[in-house]
């Protein structure tokens, strides 16, 4: 009996060190991931469910593991390093924080600049950026909602562009529902492009919906627009409009060749100018011209324009 008993207590011995031995191989398995990575809100179940769905090297066996070290931070965290072993990666999800970086874009900017900031300030890819944003956006412009991010330092740039699609996605979706009731991309995108030349061309926010009433007024009485904000985007942002430029531009944001809206928006714009787009004054203005306190002149006759014109440029 006492050789039957040490032989069952050698056998147990024996599964319970492969079982040690075992354990210790898999949490000394070498993990690669990036700097910066995104932990979904919930249970550590759906964290670990979610985290596979996006490629990372977890288990189910990583949530018991987890519901002994902790709970992860929800949000995208910084662990600081892209290779590891299997433990050092799980203790770094419990412990890590995110390093975040505010990032301010301003209302009226193309996504042309916009990345072009985002490049410098984060130290990013510009080309990696761009190649992102063509293949996560439907758009070429007026996709990202102006704002001021909290964004981790060291993040991808497939993840950023993420991150911004996300952020900016729910955003309209918000506004659009307390507006309309619904979300309609085609429809909230016809008012983005209106908004977006009422953006470049206002001089302040209370100008917004008369320069969206003179937008509606000439397109009801099949006017060209002609309005130099239109011809103000991608990597044109900021260069002034001259006639040489008017008449070589063959794009569709050329207003004073093309009748209607650009194709696309010009530039990303605040909720301020898509408000404006979506209810304009109710005027019977056909023209504006920039004063010398930077306001606009705005006018129902050519003639009275014309002097406007005189006035502004002497």
């Amino acid at each position: 009996m006492k050789v039957k008993a040490l032989t069952r207590m050698k056998w147990i011995f024996e599964i319970v060190l492969i079982i040690i031995l075992s354990f210790m191989f898999y949490l000394n398995k070498p993990v690669n991931s990036p700097k910066v990575i995104y932990i979904p809100k919930g249970s550590i179940n759906n964290i670990i469910s979610q985290m596979q769905a996006r490629n990372y090297n977890v288990s189910k066996l990583d949530s018991m593991i987890l519901r002994v070290m902790g709970k992860p931070q929800s949000g995208w965290i910084n662990i600081g390093v892209e290779h590891s072993t299997k433990f050092d990666f799980l203790y770094k999800l419990t412990i890590a924080k995110a390093a975040l970086r505010n990032i301010t874009l301003i209302p009226g900017e193309t996504t042309y600049i916009f990345l072009n900031q985002l490049a410098n300030n984060l130290n990013l890819d510009r080309e990696l950026l761009q190649k992102e944003y063509s293949a996560q956006f439907v758009y070429p412009e007026g996709m990202i909602v102006p704002n001021t991010y909290k964004i981790p330092i060291g993040i991808t740039e497939k993840a950023l562009i993420n991150f911004l699609k996300i952020k900016s996605l729910s955003q309209m979706k918000k506004l659009s529902m307390k507006i309309f009731g619904t979300y309609n991309r085609k429809k909230w995108f016809h008012f983005v492009t209106v908004a977006s030349i009422i953006q470049k061309e206002s001089a302040n926010i209370e100008e917004m919906s008369i320069v969206s009433s003179v937008i509606q007024n000439r397109i009801k009485k099949g006017m060209k627009l002609q309005m130099d904000g239109t011809l103000n985007y991608g990597k044109y942002s900021h260069i002034k409009i001259t006639p040489k430029r008017i008449r070589e531009d063959k794009s569709t944001y050329n207003t004073y060749k093309n009748k209607g809206l650009p194709t696309f928006p010009v530039c990303n714009v605040s909720f301020d100018a898509i408000r404006a787009a979506i209810f304009p004054a109710q005027t019977k203005y056909l023209y504006f011209m920039k004063s010398k306190d930077g306001t606009h002149n705005f006018t129902r006759h050519y003639s009275t324009h014309l002097r406007n014109i005189k006035r502004a440029t002497k």
